[in-house]
């Protein structure tokens, strides 16, 4: 077995001695590996040296070291948990899984919807954040020995660089990582760009480095003799960021600002404006390129004075001044420069998970603590899955094959009928988990279950799809309402022997819009076929009880007051059933007295011009009396309706005159109910606790 000891030295440089008899055990097994001059893919030898750069920890080392592909092949088979325990062995896992998970396509490029889902679904795929981290070396490392692939691999690998890893890298606060992957894939991308950026980078270095220093040394100079101290650093720019900044704004390499540039972070919010003020007075300054985000934060909440300053040779130099909190808000904060530079929707629940992914890296955890945070925190209300076509689909935390298909359409999810989940047949009420690939089993024709929104049955989770699958339902109550309007209009025009009527005109009399408004509420009962035989032939508003309304009651002698006297006889109108605390008037009749009605009865509406004399005030008495109340309750089918109705209403002591339900082709149901009432209050409380219960999507009183 040969020593990679030796050669990997750097690899034990800051460990204790038992942390490094476990990487010397770790760079055994790799030792152990055949010799093959053709394998150009990255060694997880390679990977960890990248690591050490960022001061990881023993465990991520040992995981990049033997997440190396080749160890797969060793015989006898390599038991990682079993010699590293188990922190490791899902490490290594997690690594593995993301360097062969493949679902990016060149098509993604040009779709960021699809390329954002996919960031999230590799984040939340995984267990730990050492993995993703692991994942970017990784990707590092295959960029660097790229030139060994076919021009089609080194395209492909490139842009899914660009487009997924570099975003990532960004997202976590790793800007080492994130500029070498942007300049990397830009290398293979855009050569010929690449290479006349870096070299006019090149010939200037010497003299960009000696302006920044001159800068740096001359500020400090002048905030030690003010008292102040500060935090200075210079900014470098990548080259990948340079040709963007080039593009976007149509300049030339030497016309770009902030090519020198220089960072300052100070204690207080009244020392960046008092450092800003030495620079100007000590500088010449471009005013025209200052910018006050401390005053005016950029919409993301990012806070920071920019400004432009002319050295004594003439050179700009960009200049950012900022508190140690603005700083660390703009680098873990929800501000984070990536939600405006990739140009993203703005997500607060996205950019929350970002920053704890930050602050984990930073911190000290331990792995129980470390793995719990970041599967908890990452994305934990949301799933991705994939459609056969490889479209990725975003989805909220529970979700259904059912809700699956109404995301993708509204027509597929009403015609689902089953569903496959990674090629095996799966119930519709199954939960979908990220990475899993669906496939939808639909019928030419076809519509959705009542029993689909039915919470306690586990269809549908998503507020959309649920919104969807009623909106079909309410739909289909109103062609069913329409199509019973249109049948008791018939029938009343048939009785009335009106063959040919005005349907425009009835509809604008009832004060709706269109005549399906008007056969809706007919078929409702919003209007019976009184108010309607009212509209084309008044009748005596005295008309004796027939067996569809309920009987006229006498008042004793102070229920009504007539003229404030209380001993007259009262009758109430049974076309409108006036209730206690309903606006009445009287109308004196030839033989039952002063009848009562609502003041918005339809039938005193259309009474004649001569028989509005008849009309006389009439007011409530003291004295309690029970009303009969039509009331007509429409709900989703279900056997208990009648049942959970009554109940309230022996609750509350109320007497059911008489009760009739009808059940509908939809599954619907129409519950008719008269119900004996003293005044209005009582019956606004019963509807409201009928209202309550499940699947009731309306009731109301008879008018």
């Amino acid at each position: 077995m040969k020593t990679p000891i030796a050669a990997n030295e750097s690899l034990l440089t800051g460990f204790s001695e038992p942390d490094r008899l476990q990487i010397e055990q770790a760079l055994a097994i790799v030792a152990s590996i055949p010799d093959d001059p053709n394998y150009y893919r990255p060694k997880g030898v390679e990977v960890a040296n990248i690591l050490m750069s960022f001061q990881v920890d023993l465990k991520t080392i040992l995981a990049a070291i033997l997440s190396d592909r080749r160890i797969e092949q060793l015989q006898p088979a390599i038991n990682i948990k079993q010699q590293f325990g188990t922190t490791i062995a899902a490490l290594v896992s997690d690594v593995t899984w993301l360097n062969t998970y493949a679902v990016y396509s060149l098509d993604m490029s040009d779709q960021p919807n699809q390329t954002e889902i996919l960031r999230r679904m590799l984040l939340s795929m995984t267990q730990d954040v050492r993995s993703v981290l692991i994942k970017l070396a990784y990707r590092i490392r295959r960029l660097q020995v790229l030139p060994h692939e076919s021009y089609e691999m080194r395209k492909f690998v490139a842009q899914e660089t660009l487009d997924i890893y570099a975003p990532i890298a960004n997202r976590m606060g790793i800007h080492q990582l994130k500029w070498e992957l942007e300049d990397l894939a830009f290398r293979y991308l855009k050569p010929q760009s690449y290479k006349r950026i870096a070299t006019s980078l090149a010939e200037k270095r010497t003299e960009r480095e000696t302006s920044i220093s001159r800068f740096i040394a001359l500020l400090t100079e002048k905030l030690h003799e003010q008292g102040l101290s500060a935090e200075i650093y210079g900014r470098p720019k990548h080259i990948y960021s340079i040709w963007k900044k080039m593009q976007h704004k149509q300049l030339a390499i030497d016309e770009l600002y902030d090519l020198l540039a220089v960072r300052v972070i100070v204690d207080n919010l009244a020392n960046c404006y008092g450092i800003l003020g030495l620079v100007h007075a000590t500088w010449q300054y471009l005013p025209k390129e200052f910018d006050d985000y401390i005053a005016n934060p950029k919409e993301n909440g990012y806070q920071s004075l920019h400004t432009v300053i002319l050295d004594p040779d003439g050179k700009r130099i960009e200049v950012q001044i900022r508190t140690k909190a603005m700083h660390e808000f703009a680098e873990l904060g929800v501000a984070a420069h990536w939600s405006y530079k990739e140009g993203g929707k703005h997500d607060a629940a996205v950019e929350k998970s970002i920053a704890s992914l930050r602050k984990l890296l930073a911190e000290k955890h331990s792995d129980d603590i470390l793995q719990e945070s970041f599967h908890n925190q990452l994305f934990a209300d949301r799933v991705y899955v994939l459609t056969p076509k490889g479209q990725l689909i975003d989805l909220i935390k529970g979700s259904t094959v059912l809700d699956f298909a109404y995301a993708i359409h509204t027509e597929i999810g009403h015609r689902c009928r089953g569903a496959k989940v990674n090629g095996r047949i799966v119930p519709l009420t199954h939960e979908l988990k990220s990475g899993e690939r669906v496939e939808i089993l639909t019928v030419k024709e076809g519509a959705p279950n009542r029993n689909w929104i039915d919470a306690n049955l586990g269809y549908l989770k998503s507020p959309a799809a649920i919104g969807k699958v009623k909106s079909w339902l309410k739909n289909q109550q109103q062609n069913h309402n329409i199509e019973a309007g249109k049948n008791i209009l018939d029938k009343e025009l048939h009785r009335l022997g009106i063959k040919s009527p005005n349907l425009q005109n009835l509809a604008k009399h009832f004060k709706f819009a269109d005549e399906d408004k008007l056969l809706e509420a007919i078929g409702r009962s919003d209007i019976s076929p009184r108010q309607l035989s009212g509209y084309f032939k008044i009748p005596e508003l005295e008309s004796p009880v027939s067996i569809h309304n309920p009987p006229k009651k006498t008042t004793n002698k102070s229920a009504i007051l007539v003229n404030g006297v209380d001993n007259i006889l009262t009758t109430f109108a049974s076309c409108c059933a006036p209730v206690q605390g309903d606006d009445i008037i009287g109308y004196i009749s030839h033989k039952k007295g002063v009848i009562v009605h609502r003041k918005n009865c339809d039938n005193l509406q259309q009474i004649s011009h001569e028989k509005q004399v008849r009309l006389v005030q009439v007011n409530w008495g003291n004295n309690k009396a029970s009303h009969a109340v039509s009331v007509i309750i429409h709900a989703y089918s279900t056997h208990t309706l009648l049942t959970d109705v009554t109940q309230i209403l022996a609750q509350a002591k109320i007497h059911i005159t008489s009760a009739n339900m009808d059940t509908h082709p939809d599954f619907s149901a129409t519950l008719n109910l008269i119900i004996q009432i003293e005044n209005t209050d009582q019956l606004s409380q019963i509807l409201n606790k009928i209202s309550c219960l499940p699947n009731i999507f309306e009731v109301k009183r008879k008018i």
